[in-house]
């Protein structure tokens, strides 16, 4: 039996990559991940999970499009890269401390989320990301509050 679908939000700011780089490029990894329990999230994704590709530190924050898990987590390379921002001279090969997942462009949206949206809309109150103190890089949102977020970018229309 599949496993169902999960949803998330993968937060990335501007000037480190963007929807449409990704547009662009089809496919990336989503390296770069040192915060544990982003990192936990992280290696719950399955393929074909959908996240919301949200643009972190921008004019304003908030969700610009839609991804696919496209390779389930594998250790994060850059870990290993010494003089790289994301090394981490306490991980081994053997036993990888960071991990990455790869996702496939699936949409831009029309329109900005913003994060100021999404806090004024009811049923997305509970989502980490309106919560003070709650904001790792990666984190999950039900279905419901994915399938809001997209229908608040299509103006009510789904």
């Amino acid at each position: 039996m599949t496993p169902a679908r999960r949803y998330w939000l993968m937060k990335c700011e501007p000037e480190a990559y963007t929807i449409d780089a990704l547009a662009r490029d089809g496919t990336t990894s989503w390296e770069g991940v040192r915060n544990f329990q982003a990192r936990n999230f992280l290696r719950e994704m399955r393929l074909g999970d959908l996240a919301l590709f949200y643009a972190s530190n921008a004019d304003p924050s908030g969700a610009v499009g839609v991804v696919e898990i496209a390779r389930e987590e594998y250790p994060d390379p850059l870990q290993f890269q010494p003089g790289h921002e994301y090394h981490d001279p306490t991980s081994r090969q053997e036993k990888p401390k960071w991990y990455t997942v790869d996702v496939r462009f699936v949409e831009k949206l029309r329109q900005i989320v913003s994060l100021d949206t999404m806090k004024r809309t009811p049923g997305l109150g509970k989502m980490m990301v309106v919560q003070p103190g709650r904001r790792p890089s990666v984190q999950p949102v039900t279905k419901e509050e994915f399938e809001m977020v997209l229908k608040l970018r299509r103006g009510g229309q789904r």
